[in-house]
């Protein structure tokens, strides 16, 4: 049976609604993981809150890396909505991050839904750096918070405060996660950080996107 992945991206676009600070999903995290899924023989479809057009952080695009990713960017022009998913057919979730997710990954309704069956389902929950945001408040049937008691990682207020972005932030994502009782495990900065712990796999920052794609599929094979 093929393995299948369920890669899930933001729509949002601006920090705090300014035009002046554009934002979206950070691209080489979900590109990463896409070809690391790809290359393994995995399914992965690509949804997002509302469908359709994903914006980019244009600070994600700097460099050669974007070279290599028109077929992931061209996906990205045309994404499915999550409450369109059979979420139930996916061995694996994983959240790509980027600014933008912390505006419309909390809360939202799909999300919440898939994060609860997954956990109670024990099927694989991933994301990377701030793709953790979708954890933020969620909880599962019994009304337990899903990262309650459960190792994790994510962008920390460190990093944040060094982009200068913590005061815009509708919240900072390592504190909340601490709040809601996760086990928050703080790594170099900007450096490679991936913690696994059950069936939770979660990257820091944007340089650990591809081996948080890799432990999934190592969790999977």
């Amino acid at each position: 049976m093929t393995k299948s992945v369920l890669l899930i991206v933001t729509n949002h676009d601006k920090i705090n609604n300014d035009e002046d600070k554009p934002t979206g999903l950070w691209l080489s995290e979900a590109a990463e993981p896409y070809h690391v899924f790809q290359s393994a023989g995995f399914k992965v479809d690509i949804a997002s809150p509302k469908g359709g057009s994903v914006p980019l952080d244009p600070n994600s695009l700097d460099g050669e890396e974007a070279e290599g990713d028109n077929e992931i960017i061209k996906l990205l022009q045309n994404t499915k909505r999550i409450k369109d998913m059979v979420y139930e057919g996916y061995d694996a979730i994983f959240f790509a991050g980027g600014h933008g997710t912390m505006y419309d990954f909390p809360g939202q309704a799909d999300i919440q839904n898939i994060l609860a069956f997954f956990k109670d389902d024990g099927r694989i929950i991933s994301a990377v750096c701030h793709g953790p945001a979708a954890f933020a408040d969620a909880k599962t049937k019994d009304g337990k918070y899903v990262v309650d008691g459960v190792k994790l990682t994510g962008f920390t207020n460190e990093e944040e405060k060094s982009m200068g972005l913590l005061d815009d932030m509708p919240f900072a994502l390592q504190s909340k996660l601490e709040s809601n009782g996760a086990g928050f495990v703080v790594g170099e900065a900007m450096e490679e950080h991936i913690i696994t712990d059950g069936n939770f796999i979660t990257g820091q920052n944007p340089a650990s996107a591809e081996a948080a794609a890799r432990a999934v599929v190592n969790k999977l094979q």
